[in-house]
């Protein structure tokens, strides 16, 4: 080979990163392993979501709820997960769990913003079914299902969070690479049991006005106490949290509405209803170990909050780029089988592989624009990357993850 084609920009950016791949090892290879349990674990929530279909159809509006029910989830605590790593390696997570430590008022901002958060979800579901004409039920029924099945899914949840940190610390594991993508399965596989649980509560129409009503007045408490935490941890996470969750519920919900307009096309051929949660948590998975990394990066000054990427961070992406392919590919696949599986109508293995990929390559370069441009903004105003991020990346990634998804079933003709 001559020297000029040995040295061509070309060449030296195929080496640069192949030799970044390389010293990421351990990070592929601990992503990919979570990005396989959140597809397998995301793929029950889909079979849960399939099997969901005559409730779907006897309480009109619910879906619009699920994407908000489940993007809450990992929201508050991919975003726990990321200040928990963040914590590790800056040597503020020190055990034990006490109220006014580092972790526990992490965990006191995360039950707050679970309150708060869930009630929001109900009001921007009953509110944007209502501008757009979308059948519904009223809304303290959605307040029940929303809070009841958010509470009962978080208690689950955060348990797994601290376990994972724990681990991560005593065991060197990577948070970052390791944190959203679990903590997404965990909420994909949790709330929509939950929401089922909740669905349980709602037959009384007295006792759901009660309850109802009592539930918002908590999240408004939530809200206020939080704001005002005596806690500094607390009091800033949930100040800057609350403006990104409003975006993020009214997002999510924008996600369910463009599902319920399609909700009979997805009836009709339940292994969509399979797909939707895993391509959506994949979404929100790769979104999240990119946002937490990024924000790493620019805690520890290892990159520049530039309006024009650095290399480190575009080399981040391309570790984003082999993480998709797995995850979507492997999607679109096991969608199909657990379709067969469990005896649900499937437009075909080629059409369900075609419409992961080709969806999930639409979304990937929004992921990519999304994760950098909100962590390199949140830090050039001082806010911390890791309450920002995930919750604006996995919300957005909700929405255009479903856009994505949608516009890919409409090429391949299936919506």
């Amino acid at each position: 080979m001559s020297a000029p084609l040995r040295n061509s920009p070309g060449l030296r950016s195929l080496a640069e990163l192949l030799s970044h791949w390389a010293r990421e090892r351990r990070t592929l290879r601990q992503g990919f392993t979570a990005l396989g349990i959140s597809t397998a674990v995301g793929m029950a929530a889909g079979i849960v979501l399939g099997a969901m279909e005559g409730l779907l159809e006897q309480l009109p509006g619910l879906l619009v709820l699920v994407p908000a029910a489940i993007g809450m989830r990992g929201a508050i605590f991919g975003a726990l997960a990321a200040r928990l790593g963040t914590g590790i390696l800056t040597g503020q997570l020190q055990p034990p769990l006490r109220r006014r430590s580092f972790a526990g008022q992490n965990v006191e901002a995360s039950i707050l913003l679970t309150l708060f958060s869930s009630a929001l979800a109900a009001l921007a579901a009953r509110g944007l079914s209502g501008a757009l004409g979308i059948p519904t039920i009223g809304l303290f029924e959605l307040m029940v299902i929303s809070v009841v099945g958010g509470v009962l899914s978080s208690v689950v949840i955060l348990a797994g969070v601290l376990l994972m940190a724990s681990l991560a610390q005593r065991r060197g594991w990577d948070m970052d690479a390791i944190g959203a993508p679990l903590v997404t399965t965990s909420g994909d596989i949790v709330t929509l049991p939950a929401l089922v649980l909740a669905t349980l509560l709602i037959g009384n129409e007295i006792v759901v006005g009660v309850v109802g009503g009592l539930l918002l007045a908590a999240a408004v408490y939530a809200a206020a106490s939080g704001a005002r935490n005596e806690g500094p941890i607390t009091r800033r996470i949930v100040q800057e949290s609350i403006p990104v969750l409003t975006y993020a519920a009214i997002v999510d919900i924008l996600a369910g509405g463009v599902l319920e307009t399609r909700v009979e096309a997805l009836i009709t051929n339940p292994a969509l209803l399979v797909l939707i949660p895993p391509f959506i948590a994949n979404c929100g998975s790769l979104g999240g170990i990119l946002s937490a990394r990024l924000g790493t990066e620019l805690h520890l000054g290892m990159i520049a909050p530039r309006v024009v990427p650095e290399k480190l961070a575009v080399l981040e992406g391309s570790l984003t780029l082999l993480f998709s392919i797995a995850a979507f590919g492997g999607v679109g696949l096991i969608a199909h089988v657990a379709g067969l599986v469990f005896g649900f109508d499937s437009p075909g293995l080629a059409t369900m592989l075609g419409i992961a990929l080709v969806g999930g390559a639409i979304a990937l370069g929004l992921l990519f624009a999304v994760a950098y441009t909100t962590a390199s903004a949140a830090f050039r105003f001082g806010w911390d990357p890791d309450n920002h991020g995930i919750p604006v990346v996995t919300a957005t990634m909700d929405f255009f993850g479903v856009l994505c998804l949608v516009a890919a079933m409409a090429l391949f003709g299936v919506v």
